[in-house]
């Protein structure tokens, strides 16, 4: 995967899997501590240590339609790369959480791509499930969910395809206010 927010979208899609109705979606970016901190948690069904260990091989799946799973191996590798590393926490029936931590001017991070498309997705296509978004930077905080979408403009309002553009854009704006800053190596 060439990007965080591709990162993001796979181990939601993990979580969704695995019976999550709430997946918390963290993003930390700081430029001072050359750090980017990405940590999704999840209140799914959980792993136990053997398959925690084993998540990160690519020829470990829990799922029956395929023999390979590559996102986690890929985000480990990502990371390593980057000057990081991944780790995974879990225990049955309590959840799963992922933290991969990446050298923020690392030549070999992969740049966010395009985070708010794949958050506003995520709460689109999931309206049973809490989706609970938080971009940090540089001690400036900016979080978004589902429920909050929810109880501001009612629970249809989520399954309505019209506010894909309007969340996006919304995510962006206010990512850009938490960010107050543009690196040169990177495009939001």
């Amino acid at each position: 995967m060439k990007e965080i927010a591709l990162h993001i979208l796979d181990i939601a899609q993990n979580s969704i899997r695995a019976g999550a109705d709430e997946i918390r979606i963290s993003l930390g970016e700081s430029v001072a501590a050359d750090m980017l901190t990405l940590v999704v948690a999840d209140n799914g069904k959980g792993m136990d240590q053997e398959s925690c260990r084993k998540a990160t091989d690519p020829f470990f799946t829990s799922r029956k339609t395929r023999r390979v799973g590559l996102g986690l191996p890929l985000l480990q590798m990502n990371a390593s790369l980057s000057g990081g590393r991944m780790t995974i926490e879990s225990e049955p029936g309590r959840g799963t959480t992922v933290t991969a931590t990446f050298r923020y001017s690392h030549v070999d991070r992969p740049p966010l791509g395009d985070v708010s498309g794949t958050i506003a997705l995520l709460i689109i296509s999931n309206p049973g499930i809490n989706i609970i978004y938080t971009h940090r930077c540089e001690g400036k905080e900016w979080n978004i969910s589902t429920d909050a979408i929810c109880s501001e403009l009612g629970g249809d309002a989520i399954t309505d395809l019209s506010i894909v553009s309007p969340l996006r854009e919304i995510i962006n704006e206010n990512v850009a206010e938490v960010r107050n800053f543009q690196p040169a190596y990177d495009k939001y």
